[in-house]
């Protein structure tokens, strides 16, 4: 059993929806708690809240872990495997997603009650992302916990970033590189180096959006745009699309999916070069494609560059829309937590009108069911799309 946690008093009996306690919230101006410790949190008048892990130097002052009884957290570790457990049965034993691939989001951090802890399974390893100091502090627990479930699998820690600079650290050890692993979504092997480049190193959310999507590209002309590892483009070829051209900046990510394409023997161009020059020469060429995908990186990380992401969104999506064939579709997606589906929607059209093209809306589109979202939380729905039809 663990020592008691230092206790950590709010200056509000007012909570906001969620598991994040602000700053501007909390009265820690005397003896503060360590940064990255766990805390009993109390409001105002001095009633029990729940735990916590807190951090001075972030905004996000504490990210709640529990609420009710203080007898909830009497041992981290066993929490943490009792939390992490209960995640990764609604992956194994309610979605059954291993019938279909070997790479899912075991946790998905406030979604599965772990705020600021990120975890993924890529084919034979694991890969935790930290956006929590507090969770960094505790990787060791982490680690052990998915030993119970995943016994011998190698495990990466990594801290992003953006994270690191919000959380006001620098990790003393960089994510640990396990060489290549091969993982398999809806029959497509896709090798991948777990912990490096991108993320975790291979997009997991959009697994469902490439299977639903490349269903219309039988026999179709298809455009993937920030193809990334090639996911799209490759589940497009595999189901039947006439030509499947695949466009990224990122000479890395191309050389992965160059390799995931020759592996599967398809048969897919890529091309290294920058989308918007991309979509310029295509919107006149004689033959446009007449399914686009869309599906840029994360356009807005914070106040400071709304405006911008904004005007890129619009500029992104206005080429894109010129450039489908009439009678085409284009999927499109953003991954910015901070731009909610209304707004980006919005977007959407204006940019038809921009583009002078008809639009319908026939579905919008988010993350797999592995990236559940709390209904007092919605950043958690970080990304979205939306499937149009185009005129």
């Amino acid at each position: 059993m663990s020592a008691p946690f230092a206790p950590l008093r709010l200056s509000t009996d007012l909570l906001s929806p969620g598991p994040w306690i602000f700053g501007r919230q909390v009265d820690d101006r005397g003896d503060a708690p360590e940064s990255g410790s766990i805390v009993e949190v109390y409001d105002s008048q001095d009633r029990f809240i729940g735990h916590g892990l807190y951090n001075r130097h972030s905004d996000i002052r504490v990210r709640l872990l529990t609420r009710g009884k203080k007898s909830d957290l009497r041992n981290p570790r066993d929490f943490l495997l009792r939390v992490i457990s209960a995640a990764d049965r609604v992956r194994r034993k309610l979605l059954k997603l291993e019938e279909t691939t070997d790479a899912y989001r075991i946790a998905h951090a406030e979604g599965d009650d772990l705020p600021g802890l990120i975890i993924d399974r890529l084919g034979g390893a694991l890969v935790c992302e930290h956006h929590a100091l507090g969770f960094w502090r505790l990787r060791a627990d982490v680690e052990w916990a998915l030993g119970q479930l995943y016994p011998g699998m190698p495990v990466v820690h990594r801290v992003p970033n953006s994270a690191a600079k919000a959380e006001g650290f620098e990790p003393e050890e960089g994510p640990a590189d396990v060489g290549e692993v091969r993982l398999t979504e809806n029959e497509v092997v896709i090798p991948v180096r777990p912990g490096m480049g991108h993320k975790t190193g291979y997009f997991c959310d959009q697994r469902d959006n490439r299977l639903k999507i490349a269903k219309l590209a039988r026999g179709a002309d298809v455009l993937d745009m920030c193809t990334n590892s090639g996911g799209f483009a490759l589940q497009c070829k595999r189901l039947g699309a006439r030509s499947v051209r695949a466009v990224d900046l990122d000479e890395v990510v191309l050389e992965q999916a160059t390799a995931a394409a020759r592996l599967n023997r398809l048969d897919v161009e890529f091309v290294h070069a920058d989308g918007f020059h991309v979509f310029r020469a295509v919107k006149t060429a004689r033959e446009r494609p007449n399914l686009i995908v869309l599906d840029p990186h994360k356009l807005i990380r914070g106040r400071a560059d709304d405006e911008e992401g904004l005007r890129r969104y619009h500029d992104w999506n206005t080429l894109a829309l010129e450039a489908v064939r009439p009678g085409g579709i284009l999927a499109t997606f953003s991954c910015s937590g901070a731009l909610e589906l209304p707004a980006f929607l919005g977007i959407l059209f204006q940019s038809a009108r921009r583009a002078g093209r008809e639009v319908r809306l026939l579905e919008t589109l988010g993350a797999g069911p592995d990236h559940p979202q709390r209904p007092d939380f919605t950043r958690s729905r970080y990304l979205k799309g939306a499937l149009l039809a185009v005129d």
